[in-house]
């Protein structure tokens, strides 16, 4: 199918079988700000908004990718950091030299190594956060500042290394804030769409920089984030990029708002009736950016959804508070194992994908911390990776056993399996109304022989083995394969 420059035509391109299957993907956030990698440890992004406001988290923003942003509010935890610690003189751009320096350090197989052990199907890289700063040697260089790019083609040479693997690579692009065009300080949620560039210089560039990772390394994911110019022609660079690349994928962060000078969004009253909307979403547990008109799936940040969701998502959140290194990080920063693997399990029973992310010293190496925590993911799926790769959403995702324990649920070919979020503590576990059909066979993912079972009522009980093999006793969560599916009662 030839894709032509209209929604009606853009509207056509499916959801590729290959981003429904994948479930599991690596995002990496890297650049200058990983030479500083510091930001204070406020708290999870819904949390820290709907308890305090906006204000209050981009003047304690934990994300150290925004470290440039935060510096520039005078009296902010990283700018007493920064003149601390770098000096009063001591300019953002200075960090380029020394990231250039350190980055010859890297090799970028051992990241694809790593992410094809956790069982990752998919590596998004940001080629260009907010700061500016290029990861790869543009035909486009910044006209703003000279030689701000990387000496060596960073997203070229983890391309090359994650795909040798049989992953996808995606490209994350700031389309929406470029502080070397528009250096408009962020303190509030509506300034970031005030902060977004509308010259024709600045579409000229972004949309150059679009078309030149595409046609150099044909992402299978364009990921853009904030925003982007107004002016700027979508539906031709989305076209274009289908017809490039027919299986790609394009999330919805391609807003095209232009509201800078707008009195509506000067207006105190208006910021704070915003503020508030925005803080009562929060407070529910779900973040997402306004989406553009086009998009193949949504991406919800720090959050889920609640219910299974037609339309494809995708949960995006660092392993602890940042997404960009944060040497302030600890254990008690960071979910523990058996929290991201119910994570995932429950973001997949919705019709989710868990995009985790993982910010890398400016050496490019990963902290220990980090690569802990995806190795344990990785040994859970190694066991139980059939209940979660290449499956979909059941008839309802949730349920509880007869002792309260959650259960998640996910449909393969010819099986339905269910998940239970926790170590069973009895010989027995009884699923809340799931009814087997009487030829049914039930088998714990890592454990050879089908186990006992009989309908309890309305209820499914199964029979554990008295002895589990290693890699499933005291495993963070146990699934079930149910072939052929069950049914739920009174349905």
């Amino acid at each position: 199918m030839k894709y032509e420059a209209t929604g009606k035509s853009l509207r056509r391109h499916p959801v590729p079988a290959w981003f429904h299957d994948a479930k599991l993907g690596i995002f990496v956030h890297w650049g200058l700000y990983s030479v500083p990698g510091w930001a204070p440890l406020t708290g999870e992004l819904t949390e820290v908004v709907a308890k305090e406001g906006w204000a209050s988290w981009y003047t304690r923003n934990p994300y150290a990718e925004w470290y440039l942003n935060t510096i520039r509010i005078p009296g902010s935890p990283s700018h007493e950091y920064h003149v601390a610690t770098y000096g009063e003189g001591f300019s953002y751009d200075d960090f380029a030299p020394r990231f250039n320096e350190a980055i010859q350090k890297w090799d970028p197989d051992e990241w694809a190594d790593l992410f094809q052990r956790v069982g990752a199907r998919y590596v998004v890289l940001t080629t260009k956060h907010h700061d500016g700063f290029l990861l790869w040697p543009s035909r486009h260089p910044n006209p703003k500042k000279e030689g701000y790019f990387t000496t060596r083609d960073l997203v070229g040479e983890l391309t090359e290394a994650v795909r040798a693997r049989g992953l996808r690579m995606g490209l994350y692009y700031s389309g929406g804030l470029d502080w070397t065009f528009n250096d408009l300080v962020i303190r509030h949620g509506l300034d970031m769409f005030a902060g977004v560039p509308q010259g024709a210089d600045y579409v000229a560039y972004a949309d150059g920089h679009w078309v030149e990772l595409i046609d150099r390394y044909q992402p299978s994911i364009l990921w853009n984030d904030i925003g982007y110019p107004a002016a700027a022609n979508l539906r031709q660079l989305f076209a274009d990029y289908y017809n490039r690349v027919p299986d790609g994928v394009i999330n919805d962060r391609f807003i095209q708002l232009k509201i800078g000078g707008d009195w509506l969004f000067k207006n105190r009253l208006v910021r704070s009736v915003t503020g508030w909307l925005v803080g009562q979403m929060m407070a529910r547990g779900l973040f997402s950016l306004p989406a553009g008109k086009h998009y193949d799936y949504r991406t919800p940040e720090y959050s889920s959804f609640k219910t299974i969701t037609e339309l494809k998502w995708e949960a995006t959140r660092g392993i602890a508070y940042s997404f960009g290194y944060n040497r302030n990080e600890g254990p008690e920063n960071t979910p523990s194992v058996r929290e991201l693997v119910h994570l995932l399990v429950d973001i997949v029973s919705k019709n989710g994908n868990l995009l985790l992310n993982v910010g890398p010293m400016a050496d490019g190496t990963i902290p220990l911390l980090q690569r802990e925590r995806l190795l344990g993911l990785g040994r859970w799926l190694a066991v139980n990776g059939e209940a979660v790769f290449d499956t979909r959403p059941w008839v309802k995702a949730e349920g509880r056993t007869g002792r309260g324990t959650a259960v998640r649920f996910t449909q393969g070919e010819d099986s339905v399996y269910a998940i239970l979020l926790d170590t069973p503590g009895h010989e027995q576990v009884t699923i809340e109304s799931l009814d087997a059909g009487a030829s049914a066979a039930v088998h714990l993912l890592g454990h050879g022989p089908a186990l006992n079972w009989k309908q309890d009522g309305v209820n499914l009980a199964i029979t554990l083995p008295g002895v589990l093999p290693d890699g499933v006793s005291g495993s963070p969560a146990y699934a079930f394969r149910i072939t052929p599916p069950p049914r739920i009662h009174g349905r």
